[in-house]
């Protein structure tokens, strides 16, 4: 339930609530830059990815639709549209809007590797 409503508030935030006004106005970035965490061994990777691009990244498929951020402050809170899949599987371990701020709000669950947006690239 207090996801759903997270979920719900975010949305709003980004103006694509049904007859909902927002004041933040969002603008989409060329890309974004992620990084990922191996849980097993530490080892950490950052990454850039283009908008509708996509790579692996550690033990996963990672694809980018979107990066969107506030247009009056690019480097501040960035919110992706990301899919995930382990590589190799087409099962979709996660699908849905990132935020930077907080990554736990909607988060990758996988026991091994977690991910998370850092920023959005506007260049």
């Amino acid at each position: 339930m207090i996801r759903a409503a997270a979920i719900l508030a975010f949305a709003l935030a980004l103006g694509t609530g049904a007859g909902a006004q927002s004041d933040v106005d969002v603008t989409s970035g060329q890309g974004a830059v992620m990084r990922a965490l191996d849980k097993v061994n530490g080892h950490t990777v950052d990454t850039t990815m283009l908008s509708g691009g996509g790579q692996a990244i550690l033990g996963l498929e990672v694809e980018l639709a979107d990066c969107r951020y506030p247009t009056n402050n690019p480097t501040g809170d960035a919110y992706a549209f990301l899919t995930i899949r382990s590589q190799g599987s087409s099962d979709i371990l996660f699908q849905g809007w990132m935020m930077a701020s907080s990554p736990a709000l909607n988060a990758l669950d996988h026991s091994r590797y977690d991910l998370w947006v850092l920023n959005c690239t506007t260049s």
